[in-house]
Parts: C-alpha cells; structure tokens; sequence
C-alpha cells in the first residue's frame, strides 16, 4: 500500500511511519519544514514538504494522487495560541479530506481527540482546540465519497507501548501511550470495515488487532 499522512513529523506520526515502513508500506508524510525530511527518511518514509495552513486543496490532491489510503495527524501543537487551532486542528484537517476527495483517495483515517465537538463550551485554547476537532469531524462525516474513520485517543504519553488497548465508540477517559495510537493507525488503516466508525482508544486489556476486528464486526 502507499499511504500519505499529513503531520508527518508529528510524535504519532513518526512512530507509525516506522511500523508501516517496517511492513513493507510505501509511506509519505507531508511536512512543513524541510530540515524535518531527514527524520521522516529515518523512519523509512519519503517526506513531502507542504505547508497546510497555504497550501491549495489541488497542492495537497497532487501529493496524494496514487495513495491507496491516507492519515490526517497534523496538529497545531500544545504551545500554539486559538488561531492555529483553526487552521490547522480544523482548517488543515478539511483541506486534507477535500484533497483526498478530489485526488481519488477513499480511504481516510483521521486523528481526532477525546471529547472533540463543535458545540464544546468556552473560549480557553483547550476549549477552542476541543471545538475546532469536533467541527473537523463533523465535515469528514459528511463526505460520503470517503470511507473515513475518525480516532479519538484519551490522554497521550510517551510511555513504551503495551500493545493492550480498548477500543470503542465510548471508553471514558483514560491515557494511551503514542506507540499504541501509532499501532492503532496501522491495523486501522488496513481494515476498511471499520469505515463509517468514530472510536475513542485508551489503554486496556485487548491486543490491538482483536480490538480493531472487534469494532470492525460490530
């Protein structure tokens, strides 16, 4: 398969570029500096320098043209103020799917964020984040010419991946280490019947391939 992720440099982003290199994945992540190629090369993926915030809905089509899927996990970062929220947590996540759309790609999976929704309250960062995630969502499950799957994960930490997840439409709140997002993404990725779902992942008792089958046969 060939799979373009937009945020390629991102902390979820590299470690599943390493899992989908290291099975044999031909693997592109859309960055937005070139001093970060050399990292996503490392990880065994070809970097695409693209800046989402300006780039064209035709620019990033171009670059997904012959992708058999694509992942959406670029975000503005924690240290950014309410304006990057929009345009890269909302703005860059439509102009992804739109793209997507239009370069042919049906296969869509989206990193959200547990408790996303764009009727959130309130007017903090973290308020305004949770709203622009939840008005992105929102837009992807209108697009009926995709078969997208939106993943919510609860809190993140870089701690070593346990490969024990729970996966489902509703977990409650809970942490999630970023080698077990990133191993979600992969089995998500390559299981289309999973297609119309938005899940929340947080750490659990199931391996991730039979939380995955277990969603996808419900």
């Amino acid at each position: 398969m060939r799979i373009v992720i937009a945020g390629g440099h991102g902390r979820i982003a590299l470690r599943l570029e390493r899992l989908l290199a290291g099975r044999g994945d031909e693997v592109a992540g859309i960055v937005r500096k070139a001093e970060q190629a050399e990292d996503l090369r490392a990880a065994g993926a070809e970097p695409v320098v693209l800046d989402l915030e300006s780039a064209s809905v035709e620019e990033v089509a171009e670059r997904l043209r012959g992708a058999d899927a694509a992942v959406f996990a670029a975000g503005a970062g924690p240290g950014s103020g309410v304006g990057r929220k929009n345009t890269v947590d909302k703005g860059a996540a439509v102009l992804f799917a739109d793209a997507s759309v239009r370069a042919g790609v049906r296969r869509l999976v989206v990193v959200s964020s547990m408790g996303a929704d764009p009727d959130h309250p309130g007017q903090e960062v973290f308020d305004v984040y949770l709203r622009a995630k939840g008005e992105a969502d929102a837009y992807v499950r209108g697009l009926d010419s995709l078969d997208w799957t939106i993943l919510r994960p609860g809190l993140l930490t870089d701690d070593p991946g346990t490969g024990l997840v729970r996966l489902e439409a509703r977990t409650g709140r809970g942490s999630v280490p970023r080698d077990d997002v990133a191993a979600v993404l992969a089995e998500l990725v390559d299981t289309p019947a999973t297609a119309g779902l938005t899940l929340e992942l947080i750490s659990g008792s199931a391996p991730v391939s039979v939380a995955v089958k277990s969603v996808a046969g419900n």
